[in-house]
């Protein structure tokens, strides 16, 4: 239900990129308003006073920056914001702004108190950013004409507009430019309770029937993010379609996710594998990213920037300075007895035959 898009990364069910179906049937469940988007209270409920104070003073809305992980919702949030304001949006992203004149473009012709929104901030390139200081500042830009000692720069004065940032890497935002916006919320992850509630509502939008313990397995495997769990809300509807009576229980759910190899901690067969690799071939570690990224047949980058974020928010795999080491939770997941010296998460303690992080 709540969503946002996402750099791009191998298909996977529980991947938190939107491909085009997700995108299609994203632009029907999303909320329209505040009062029906879930979850992120903290962030919603400051939302809220800034733009219902914006309103009252008839003047367009603070700029706003949303960061967190793909999938949390900041791109529904930035349409709301245009509807609360009443205000048209303007949709495109950094990497689409290669060069300052395509960024003048855009901002030259935006309407009064309209909302533009751009995703992945931190991909704009330094030119554009640094015109994007004044834009927000002083509402203007200066248009450079000719080259050389010729070329002069012609103001160009822009309506008052509300910009909405959206970045999955906050820390890669120059500290000018992340001072210039009003608001900044950060999104968190998602409850099982709330991803529940995102379930239901999208059930109901889907005219899905799926009752309370079956949403509940859903959840538990959606990974706190309402994009995958409306993605896997929609595999299990086939499922339950195709081989039981339509209703989704938590009977069904679980064989359906089975089936699409998605267990009940939201592991897939990546994250598994790499689980497999550094337990039965590494002893748990310590090993190398990409000794371990050879041994399941992946680019290094795929397993750094795929699988492994998850792992390690699960307590499952812990990053040492010499390398990735399993955890005693990694070994009861896949059924394994931890051998003599595994150590819990962070530890960095070495499994057998190899000494622990600090020698001994």
């Amino acid at each position: 239900m709540n969503w946002d898009d996402a750099t791009a990364e191998p298909e996977r069910l529980v991947g938190s990129a939107a491909d085009r179906e997700d995108q299609a049937v994203e632009a029907a469940l999303r909320p329209k308003d505040l009062g029906e988007f879930i979850g992120q209270e903290r962030v919603r409920q400051q939302l809220d006073l800034v733009l219902k104070a914006a309103r009252q003073r008839g003047a367009t809305a603070d700029h706003v920056l949303l960061s967190g992980a793909p999938g949390l919702g900041k791109t529904t949030l930035s349409m709301i914001i245009a509807a609360e304001m009443g205000a048209p949006i303007r949709i495109t992203s950094g990497p689409a702004i290669q060069h300052a004149g395509d960024l003048a473009a855009i901002l030259s012709s935006l309407q009064d108190g309209e909302v533009l929104f751009l995703d992945e901030i931190h991909r704009m390139s330094r030119p554009a950013e640094e015109m994007l200081y004044m834009a927000m500042e002083d509402f203007r830009v200066d248009v450079i004409v000719g080259k050389g000692p010729g070329a002069t720069a012609i103001p160009l004065e822009l309506p008052p507009f509300t910009l909405v940032g959206a970045t999955t890497r906050a820390g890669l935002l120059p500290p000018p430019l992340r001072d210039r916006f009003g608001f900044t919320g950060h999104m968190e992850f998602y409850a099982p309770a709330e991803l529940e509630r995102v379930i239901h509502r999208s059930a109901g939008l889907l005219d899905v029937e799926v009752a309370a313990d079956g949403a509940a397995e859903i959840a538990g495997r959606s990974r706190g993010t309402p994009r995958i769990a409306n993605r896997l809300l929609r595999r299990v509807r086939d499922y339950a379609q195709v081989r039981a009576d339509g209703v989704i229980t938590r009977e069904i759910a679980g064989q359906a996710l089975e089936v699409y190899e998605v267990d009940e901690r939201g592991l897939d067969r990546l994250d598994r594998a790499v689980l497999h690799a550094l337990l039965k071939l590494f002893g748990g570690g310590p090993v190398g990213l990409s000794t371990l990224a050879v041994a399941v047949g992946e680019e290094r980058e795929t397993v750094e920037e795929v699988a492994e974020p998850f792992l390690v928010r699960e307590g499952l795999l812990a990053r040492t300075p010499r390398g990735r080491v399993a955890t005693r939770a990694a070994w009861t997941h896949l059924g394994l007895v931890p051998p003599q010296g595994a150590g819990g998460a962070g530890t960095g303690l070495a499994g057998p035959g190899q000494s622990g992080l600090f020698g001994g």
